[in-house]
C-alpha cells in the first residue's frame, strides 16, 4: 500500500500483470531506462525496478515488480500483487488471445479485494497498427464497465508509456493527499486524439 510522509512524498507498489509477450518488461524498461530492445528475454518469476516521478503536488516513487507471463509463474503472481498500490494489465493489441487473458487479470485483481487498488489497462505495441486484432473501442468498453482506466501505448516508438505512469502517479496523489479546496476527483476525462482514456476516478 502506497505511504504518504510528511513532506508530500509517496512511496507505492505498482505491479505488472499479462501474458508472456505482450511487452509488459518493454514498457517498464522504456520508463525507467528510455531503452527497447527488439528481443527482449522472457521474465523468471518477476524483476525489479524503481523510479521516482516529481508531480506538483507530491513525489512518487514507484516500486515495480514485473511478473513472468508464463503459466507456470502464475502460482507466484499473487505475492507480487498483494498491497500493490497499482497494477498496469497489458495486452498486445495484435493478439485477441492476450486480450481475453488480460479480463481475467482484471478479475482476480478485483477478487483480491484492495478497494483503492488502481489498475490500469494498457494495450501495448499499437506500432503493430496492420496486425491488430482488438480494436480501441473493445478495450475502451472493458476498462470503462470494469472501472480501469484505458490507454494505447507503444514500448518500442515510447508511445504514452509516460504519460500511462504519470497518470497513475497522479491517481495515487489523489487519494493519498488531501484535496485542494474545489478539487473535483471523480472527473472523467477522455482524450482521444492520444490513445488515452481515463473512465474512472
Amino acid at each position: 500500500m502506497a505511504r504518504t510522509a510528511t513532506n508530500n512524498s509517496i512511496q507505492a507498489k505498482l505491479v505488472l500483470l499479462g501474458d508472456m509477450g505482450t511487452g509488459k518488461t518493454s514498457i517498464v524498461l522504456r520508463f525507467v531506462k528510455d531503452q527497447y530492445f527488439d528481443c527482449q528475454e522472457s521474465t523468471i518469476g518477476a524483476a525489479f525496478f524503481s523510479q521516482i516521478i516529481s508531480l506538483n503536488e507530491a513525489t512518487v516513487k514507484f516500486d515495480i515488480w514485473d511478473t513472468a507471463g508464463q503459466e507456470r509463474y502464475h502460482s507466484l503472481t499473487p505475492m507480487y500483487y498483494r498491497g500493490a498500490a497499482a497494477a498496469i494489465v497489458v495486452y498486445d493489441i495484435s493478439s485477441m488471445d492476450s486480450f481475453i487473458r488480460a479480463q481475467k487479470w482484471v478479475l482476480e485483481l478485483q477478487r483480491q479485494g484492495n478497494p483503492y487498488l488502481i489498475m490500469a489497462l494498457v494495450a501495448n505495441k499499437v506500432d503493430l497498427e496492420a496486425k491488430r486484432k482488438v480494436e480501441t473501442e473493445g478495450g475502451l468498453q472493458y476498462a470503462q464497465e470494469h472501472g480501469l482506466f484505458f490507454i494505447e501505448t507503444s514500448a518500442k516508438t515510447a508511445e504514452n508509456i509516460n504519460e500511462l505512469f504519470y497518470e497513475i502517479a497522479k491517481r495515487l496523489v489523489r487519494i493519498r493527499l488531501p484535496p485542494s479546496s474545489g478539487m473535483n476527483l471523480t472527473n472523467e476525462m477522455r482524450i482521444v486524439g492520444r490513445r488515452f482514456f481515463c473512465c474512472s476516478g
